[in-house]
Order: structure tokens, then sequence, then C-alpha cells
């Protein structure tokens, strides 16, 4: 685990980059993580889904897959890999400060 600096926030991370602290996270280090990830603006879909990633993760403790997010958050797959390319479940629980779903690679 290691500490970072996002959005002038500190935040323990992961090798990978996921917060291991969910409680750490806000919406500034959010937009800060997705400009660095590729994504420059956050639009009000991605927050849709980003949302839904965090509440799904705080409520079960786990972040829920691309299928269960493609048919559960009302954001179809194919819209989700334009909002988030290279792995939205990935990238959505990134942005969204959970860890890394089950399953990633």
């Amino acid at each position: 685990m290691t500490a970072l600096l996002i959005a002038e926030t500190s935040v323990d991370v992961d090798a990978e980059g996921f917060l291991t602290n969910p409680d750490q996270w806000n919406e500034q280090i959010a937009e800060e993580i997705a400009r660095e990830s590729g994504v420059p603006a956050l639009t009000d879909r991605h927050w849709l889904v980003i949302r839904y990633m965090r509440d799904r993760y705080l409520a079960t403790g786990t972040a829920p897959s691309i299928r269960s997010l493609g048919k559960e958050s009302g954001v179809p797959i194919k819209e989700l890999y334009a909002l988030f390319p290279k792995g939205p479940a990935k990238l959505a629980a990134k942005i969204g400060g959970i860890p890394k779903p089950r399953g990633c690679i």
C-alpha cells in the first residue's frame, strides 16, 4: 500500500492505483483519476455508473461484474465501453474509489 497525493488529498492506493479506503474518495479525486486514465470529463452518464458501482460496493462489499453493471445500472454494455474504454467495470471502480472488481484482469 502506498500513499499518493490526488487532487491535493493524500489517499492510500494499491499497486495498481486503486484506493484501498473508499472513505478517502471524493468527486475531485474521481475527476483527477478519470483524467489520468484517459477520460477527460465525467458526464452525467459517467456519474450514474460510478455512483452505482460505489453504492453496490458499499452495500455488499463487492463491485458488480461488467454483465451485472450493464443490466442493473441502466447503461447498456456497449455504452459502458464508450464511456470507460479499456474495461468499464475496472475503470469505473478505479474512478469511484473502490477496489478492482473480482474477475478483472
